[in-house]
């Protein structure tokens, strides 16, 4: 089933709902716990689609694929190296991703990304599945020039329009070998499998859930493949994973 949160403009505060084809149907209740799906009758293209969750945290991966720990001369981390960006980075499938006056350097990073669907801490890799609510598609857009001058990540992954994530959630999807792609302007950047991942998505959930308590809505984003590069003003960045959508953005300074 796939999973979205959207407005229809009517004065009603956004909603969950789901997907039937090119309808939209909404959610009562909690989606996290127990909810009702109501008939699909609207159609997509009569909602504007929001971001599909609202995570109390974004947790993301570096260097979880091999290729991409190596284009950027580092060496592959023996457990999970991870960061924080900030919710207020958050941006929906089709809005704009601003480039920021203090980077001269901000790249494209394609991600499949978990949605958390219950609270956790300390699950092991074998208990991960019964705590993923389900998969996105996200862009874990980046300031290289400033990671290379901080050390620190906070600044270089933190900027307003840095998280791109959506279009919905797919609570269905096999993230055991899915192609992932990145196309700016329609021209090739990223492409891999998941199945390339150093780390697998039971075992970031197990590490991350040792550290902090992961609640229902928290994204992970499990690293990205080789291919990273810049994007310019005016450019439209795609990310693609096979079997679960598109997300689209477009690039402004």
């Amino acid at each position: 089933m796939r999973i979205i949160r959207y407005d229809t403009q009517d004065g009603r505060k956004p909603r969950y709902g789901w997907l039937l084809d090119d309808k939209v149907g909404e959610i009562s209740g909690n989606v996290y716990g127990r909810y009702r799906r109501n008939e699909a009758q609207t159609p997509l293209a009569e909602v504007k689609l929001l971001p599909p969750c609202e995570p109390s945290k974004i947790i993301c991966v570096g260097r979880n694929y091999v290729e991409h720990a190596r284009e950027l001369g580092n060496e592959v981390p023996k457990v999970p190296l991870i960061f924080l960006k900030p919710p207020s980075a958050i941006i929906a499938d089709g809005e704009t991703i601003l480039l920021p006056p203090q980077s001269a350097q901000v790249e494209h990073e394609a991600e499949l990304v978990v949605v958390i669907g219950k609270r956790g801490r300390n699950v092991t890799a074998e208990q991960a599945k019964k705590y993923i609510f389900g998969y996105t598609i996200g862009n874990d857009v980046t300031a290289r020039d400033l990671q290379k001058i901080d050390g620190q990540w906070t600044r270089a992954k933190g900027f307003d329009t840095f998280c791109p994530f959506g279009p919905w959630i797919d609570t269905d999807f096999d993230p055991a070998d899915a192609v992932i792609t990145c196309r700016v302007n329609g021209q090739m950047r990223q492409m891999a499998s998941t199945r390339d991942m150093v780390f697998s998505v039971g075992v970031l959930i197990a590490y991350i859930s040792s550290i902090m308590t992961l609640e229902p809505g928290d994204l992970i984003f499990t690293g990205t493949p080789s291919g990273v590069g810049e994007l310019q003003n005016g450019d439209r960045v795609e990310v693609e994973i096979e079997g679960l959508g598109s997300l689209s953005n477009p690039v402004k300074s």
